[in-house]
């Protein structure tokens, strides 16, 4: 009977945690973890070569989805506010791109140089970084504060509230978030809903 007891007790337990949530990517308060992945430029690019920055504004963005197209503009002009201020702007493109041939290493070269990229744009080949922070949807935002060696994560979700039209937008998300943390204040707002496109993954 014992016997019996300890083998139900066993399945039970394997069954709650088979069927437990593994947890995917990062929440709000999370350590983030450094990378190190290939620029347009050639050069391996990792945060730990920003010895000054106060933190990060990470973008998993693209090449082809609409919705990145539409942000381009707004993406560059982060960059430009925010990197003299060391809060620098990195974006990473995780498409796979067998399955949009758009996203290949050579057209992020020729879109970053079309579009005056002054800012990393890398190539997530693995598309391990992407599945580590739990990105989903191009583009995707990440604001990491810096405190010490620890990456905090303090915002996630998407730049504004208007992906259509930029003279439309009320409430500008990761701009308010780095403004507060720049000021040592809370971030108000510190998650939101990525718009866009989901991010093309390789086959398992």
């Amino acid at each position: 009977m014992n016997t019996m007891k300890k083998a139900v007790t066993g399945l039970v337990v394997a069954l709650f945690f088979a069927g437990s949530p593994v947890k995917k990517g990062y929440d709000v308060g999370d350590s983030a973890t450094d990378f190190k992945l290939k620029n347009v430029d050639g050069r391996i690019v990792s945060l730990a070569d920003y010895k000054d920055a106060k933190g990060f504004i990470i973008v998993f963005d693209c090449n082809t989805c609409p919705y990145s197209r539409a942000y381009d503009e707004r993406i560059v002009a982060l960059s430009k506010k925010y990197t003299p201020q060391n809060f620098p702007l990195i974006a990473i493109n995780a498409n796979d791109p067998e399955s949009s041939s758009g996203d290949s290493f050579d057209n992020m070269v020729k879109d970053a140089r079309r579009k005056g990229y002054d800012f990393p744009y890398l190539v997530d080949e693995t598309q391990g970084v992407a599945k580590a922070y739990g990105a989903t949807n191009t583009p995707h935002v990440f604001v990491l504060i810096k405190n010490g060696s620890n990456l905090t994560v303090a915002y996630i979700g998407t730049i504004d509230d208007n992906a259509r039209n930029p003279s439309d937008v009320k409430k500008k998300y990761v701009e308010n978030a780095v403004d507060a943390l720049l000021a040592g204040k809370p971030v108000t707002t510190t998650k939101t809903r990525a718009v866009g496109c989901g991010i093309k993954w390789k086959d398992a």
